[in-house]
């Protein structure tokens, strides 16, 4: 199984091309390959080509990383298949460093490629149709190297290191679901169950049903810059905040609809007696053997 993620590079591709081709993260650069470009020259080459390029665009290369699932491919096939995926998506117009990162728990592929190719010098253009494409095209080559393939519907360029950490429970999107259902479960009401995510530590903001009211309830912890929504696309359709409500107002409802159980007055004590039991007797409330 193959994670794809692909971002920008504004500045520094030297930098960029530098880190990708370190020696300690590629076994001494036994695992670098190159198209129509030098590694070592390659950010000159890549100048070269977008010093002929027409359109103004900021952007100077393109990074594409390919990352695997632990113990599911060797250095060389993981290589072999990098290079297979940079020739289908760049198709031979563009120059391009591909390495093959050795030194974590999993293998990973890196790809730097010039924003404009060699042919007609016009800037690739990176968008969801493009990236969707890319990673139809890594599935395809895992599934003919008789690898897993990505499941569909996940979201665009996840990291390997969040999507592992997902699996381990311990993405912080995975906690906020986890401290969503424990407040759910423990509140009585959806006032209680605000109360309960703040005593927690959690910025909340949208959480009212007014007209003039946010659509999504959202959630922020203290040490996150950013608030996340409670969204089907964000949490899931389980936290959106009528579905929170709902959830709550469904179990207060199964609470009151629970029979009671029947205790004995405190410090009420029921003989036992040798082959025989007691019950409590309706009529009289006497102890009855039988």
């Amino acid at each position: 199984m193959a994670y794809t993620k692909i971002h920008a590079i504004k500045a520094t591709v030297d930098k960029a091309i530098d880190y990708i081709c370190n020696p300690d993260k590629t076994d001494e650069q036994i695992y670098v390959s190159s198209y129509a470009c030098a590694p070592e020259t390659a950010a000159i080459d890549f100048k070269y080509t977008l010093d002929h390029c027409r359109e103004n665009s900021p952007n100077k290369a393109y990074h594409l990383i390919q990352a695997f699932a632990p113990g599911e491919v060797s250095y060389e096939e993981a290589h072999r298949i990098g290079k297979e995926l940079a020739d289908k998506v760049l198709e031979g117009k563009y120059s391009y460093v591909l390495t093959t990162h050795i030194d974590k728990g999993h293998i990973h592929n890196h790809i730097i490629f010039c924003a404009a190719d060699n042919i007609e010098h016009n800037k690739y253009h990176d968008c969801k149709q493009s990236y969707y494409h890319i990673r139809k095209l890594s599935d395809e080559l895992c599934k003919a190297h008789n690898l897993s393939i990505i499941i569909p519907g996940g979201e665009r360029g996840k990291k390997y290191k969040e999507w592992q950490s997902d699996q381990n429970g311990s993405t912080w999107k995975t906690q906020l679901r986890r401290d969503i259902n424990f407040c759910i479960k423990s509140a009585s009401t959806y006032e209680d169950f605000l109360l309960l995510m703040r005593a927690k530590g959690y910025e909340i903001k949208g959480e009212s049903f007014e007209e003039s009211a946010a659509k999504y309830i959202s959630f922020r912890p203290l040490d996150k810059e950013r608030f996340v929504r409670g969204s089907m696309k964000s949490l899931g359709k389980e936290y959106t905040k009528e579905r929170i409500w709902e959830r709550i107002e469904i179990k207060r409802e199964r609470k009151s609809v629970i029979p009671k159980k029947t205790t004995l007055p405190a410090g009420s004590l029921i003989p036992r007696m040798k082959n025989s039991k007691t019950v409590p007797d309706s009529s009289n409330g006497q102890l009855s053997r039988i």
